[in-house]
């Protein structure tokens, strides 16, 4: 590790302030950021941490929307009052208690790790990403891996997303970080089905429009059984070749209709 500073912010407007610095970089829960400056992939000289920052903490369900503060941890969002079972279970079941105590829905969302769990519910829920600056689609939102549509300086303050009538997540996960080796979130709506997969692709997160066809006619396991991803652009590792992630994207998805249904 190296010498940096630390900045503790009380409200946004303050953060906002701070990050103007080009030798600053804000701090959720440090479940990412911690381990890359060890690694002094990144070495800001200010940190700008968003832990005291009450306006950012904290769920409120309006109008048939969960609405989740950017500081809220993962802990918190799988034990609050959200009213949507899916989205707690998800958040339940990220890393080990350490980093659900510490990890932020924001700081996730924001990393858009391509394995992380949190940009697929966002995105199968059609969520909207509120920063300090202005509301962005969660369709709009993830651009990439470790890509997003934010700014730099720009700060998630709140996400909101439509509760489904009927939604699961399941993964498969690796079982050393307990990230997503695949993660599959399906939603369905009055209007349609959303199906969101992580942990899969090397552009990262991304909707399975296929599927979302097939279960918006018929919301069954066995409307998508013949339905399969070519291994073509998924991530090949030593946790598995992109056929076998590939392979895994139809398995969980059934898995997930088969638990919301």
């Amino acid at each position: 590790m190296y010498a940096f500073e630390i900045e503790r912010p009380a409200t946004v407007a303050e953060a906002v302030a701070a990050l103007k610095s080009d030798e600053s970089q804000p701090l959720g829960g440090g479940q990412t950021l911690i381990p890359t400056l060890k690694q002094r992939l990144a070495m800001p000289s200010v940190l700008i941490s968003l832990g005291a920052i009450g306006e950012m903490k904290g769920i409120r369900v309006d109008s048939g929307k969960v609405c989740i503060g950017g500081a809220t941890t993962h802990a918190e969002v799988a034990t609050g009052a959200t009213g949507y079972p899916a989205l707690q279970a998800l958040a339940g079941h990220i890393g080990d208690p350490a980093v659900r105590n510490r990890g932020t829905i924001g700081g996730s969302l924001a990393n858009n790790d391509p394995s992380a769990c949190y940009p697929s519910a966002a995105l199968a829920s059609d969520a909207v990403i509120v920063t300090d600056r202005r509301e962005i689609a969660a369709d709009d939102f993830f651009l990439g891996m470790f890509e997003t549509a934010l700014e730099e300086g720009e700060i998630i303050t709140e996400v909101r997303m439509p509760v489904p009538e009927a939604a699961a997540y399941m993964k498969f996960e690796q079982p050393a970080s307990r990230f997503a080796l695949v993660g599959v979130f399906v939603a369905r709506f009055k209007d349609g089905v959303r199906v969101a997969v992580t942990g899969a692709s090397e552009g990262g997160v991304f909707r399975w429009k296929e599927a979302e066809g097939a279960l918006s006619s018929d919301f069954s396991a066995k409307a998508i059984e013949g339905l399969s991803l070519s291994g073509e652009g998924m991530i090949s590792d030593l946790h598995g070749t992109g056929a076998y992630r590939a392979h895994l994207v139809g398995v969980m998805a059934r898995r997930a209709v088969s638990a919301a249904a």
